[in-house]
């Protein structure tokens, strides 16, 4: 969970530069593609978490 909180706060740090800084856009799509693949892959984690119980 720290990591996606950590990776969270460097994606929207990324995304605020882009947008502040003139000519830093790639910044912004940077954080953007980050916070994807971190909802993804912690999606993914949560729904393994769910099928590996036994069913009784």
């Amino acid at each position: 969970m720290a990591l996606f909180l950590f990776i969270l706060l460097v994606a929207v740090a990324l995304g605020i530069v882009g947008v502040v800084v003139k000519g830093l856009f790639y910044l912004l799509v940077i954080g953007i593609v980050l916070l994807v693949i971190n909802l993804v892959l912690t999606g993914i984690r949560l729904g393994r978490r769910g099928r590996s119980r036994p069913v009784r």
